[in-house]
């Protein structure tokens, strides 16, 4: 099917209204109330014709699939092994009063760096300080003589308070921070295949949040994102790119993540794990995660349910229940969906949260989802709040699983996870999957290059156009060219093969070709800058 054919594939007669001009990665809009529907193989797409507004009626006469009442049905369980090598960690001293917290070591993989923090949050203060013990393994091949930390809260003047820094128990007093760069010499060069433990201290003043930002303060929430120092990646030298006002600037190796943390009493804790009780600290463990992120709130009011061994928990404000008990349903559907097609969900626990922002945002077990797509929500799965809230699920195989650098190459994680919400849809709203191109893609007459960097386009529309859109184009082509079953047979092998590590445009056609090898040359030719 050519690109002309695609947008005009329904000769379905719409009618629309004048309304509000779109912005986000997003799409939407209303019918009844929810319920998962059993899980179905693939149908086959059927995208909408290319002409809507930004929030289109739907079509007279097409059958929308209602959302019913919540009942979860069991995923196939799949076991949660942590890694089986034990660390031991450096004792630290917690900077407050009482006793650092004790707990068994942390298991940990042995080619994976390992971060303990324990960290006290203020949240009336809107402050948190923490001591943390990073052990990293080198596994670069390289000897390496320094390592580079990424800061986040040290590009906000006045948040950041590094108080002491120490490799092996010795000081480390050659060192760099500026903006977001943490620089360390080390003491002692670190041979590949060696391990090293770095311990540190710091402080955070939370700043304010603003409108477009996660990371923050806002009047009942604080919302810590990439909050403690970690080391970024090494391939052939460190890669930590500059932030853009849209895409992800960061890249992150795969981590063993143990958080002991304290708070305000009434204080509830969001995070991408389970709370265990750990004497007067909650500990928080993940295994293969690329962070760890906590939501805090005196105002959270919180629902939950299970899917298989997974805990669903969602987390949302006073007048919004109806889409933050929805959301369970949403995500419960596609956390079996995702499962049974690229691989078994990655973590014990994902959190949903409402936050005041512009649009969703993914972290390893936990997604934030703006308080617009709440107040917006009509009650059906075509809504915002259902097509970004299983975007943004997506991300837990394309992100927290199979990992990529998301500034270079974000079509890798962006790309699959907008894809992503079609085959949800055709599973679970099988109905909807017209509107869904329509509403979510084809309206945005999608152009440019998929293999785009977030520095190439001067607009965050221009960017999600090509990056988001034209992939999710560019996937449907090639889910036909394959053929549907070479192609879920694929999506499963690179799932499977760069779990916990990254994956490269390259890598993506190799096994496209490992798989099946179709001529693909036209296909990328269309879609891509560069050859594969």
């Amino acid at each position: 099917m050519n690109r002309t054919s695609r947008f005009t594939y329904y000769g379905l007669h719409i009618t629309y209204h004048t309304l509000l001009a779109a912005f986000l990665i997003a799409c939407a809009v209303p019918s009844p109330t929810p319920t998962p529907q059993p899980f179905a193989p693939f149908n086959l797409p059927t995208r909408a014709p290319n002409s809507a507004t930004a929030t289109p009626f739907q079509p007279s006469g097409q059958v929308d699939t209602p959302v019913p009442t919540f009942t979860a049905s069991p995923l196939p369980t799949h076991t949660f092994s942590p890694p089986t090598a034990a660390l031991t960690p450096l004792p630290t001293t917690p900077t407050t009063a009482s006793a650092a917290p004790t707990s068994p070591p942390l298991t940990t993989n042995p080619s994976r760096p390992n971060y303990i923090i324990n960290a006290t949050l203020d949240f009336a203060n809107k402050s948190i300080s923490a001591d943390q013990t990073i052990r990293y393994y080198n596994t670069t091949g390289a000897t390496l003589s320094d390592l580079v930390l990424s800061v986040q809260p040290n590009l906000y003047t006045g948040a950041f308070t590094l108080n002491s820094l120490a490799q092996d128990g010795s000081a480390l007093t050659s060192y760099t921070l500026s903006g977001q760069r943490l620089s360390v010499n080390l003491n002692q060069p670190l041979a590949s295949g060696s391990a090293t433990t770095i311990t540190l201290s710091f402080n955070l003043k939370i700043p304010q949040k603003g409108s477009g930002d996660v990371f923050g303060y806002d009047f009942n929430q604080i919302n810590l994102v990439d909050w403690y120092p970690f080391i970024v990646p090494y391939q052939g030298g460190w890669v930590l790119h500059d932030p853009m006002p849209w895409g992800e600037h960061l890249v992150y190796d795969s981590a063993d993540i143990e958080l002991n943390i304290k708070t305000d009493p009434g204080v509830t804790l969001a995070v991408g794990a389970s709370p265990e009780s750990n004497g007067e600290w909650t500990r928080y463990r993940m295994y293969g995660a690329r962070t760890m992120a906590i939501s805090a709130s005196d105002e959270f009011i919180v629902n939950e349910t299970t899917v298989g061994n997974v805990s669903i928990r969602s987390y949302y404000f006073s007048g919004f229940q109806k889409g933050g008990d929805d959301m369970l349903i949403y995500a419960s559907e596609a956390i079996q969906t995702f499962s049974a097609e690229f691989a078994p969900y990655p973590h014990q626990t994902l959190s949903i949260i409402q936050t005041d922002m512009d649009d969703g945002m993914e972290y390893d077990g936990l997604i934030f989802l703006s308080t617009d797509f709440y107040s917006g929500y009509n009650g059906t799965a075509r809504s915002n709040l259902t097509v970004i809230g299983v975007h943004e699920v997506a991300h837990q195989w394309w992100y927290s699983l199979v990992g990529n650098d998301h500034a270079m190459e974000p079509w890798l994680d962006e790309g699959l996870s907008t894809y992503s919400e079609s085959i949800f849809y055709e599973n679970n709203y099988p109905a909807n999957i017209s509107w869904w191109w329509q509403f979510r893609v084809n309206y945005f007459k999608p152009s440019g290059y998929a293999d785009a960097t977030i520095y190439d386009y001067g607009s965050f529309r221009a960017y999600t156009n090509a990056v988001y859109f034209q992939s999710a184009l560019f996937l449907d082509d090639m889910r036909e060219l394959m053929g549907y079953g070479n192609f879920s047979k694929f999506i499963k092998a690179y799932a499977t093969r760069y779990a916990n590590g990254h994956a490269t445009s390259a890598d993506f056609f190799a096994l496209a070709r490992e798989t099946i090898n179709v001529n693909y040359d036209d296909l990328i030719a269309e879609y891509f800058s560069g050859s594969y």
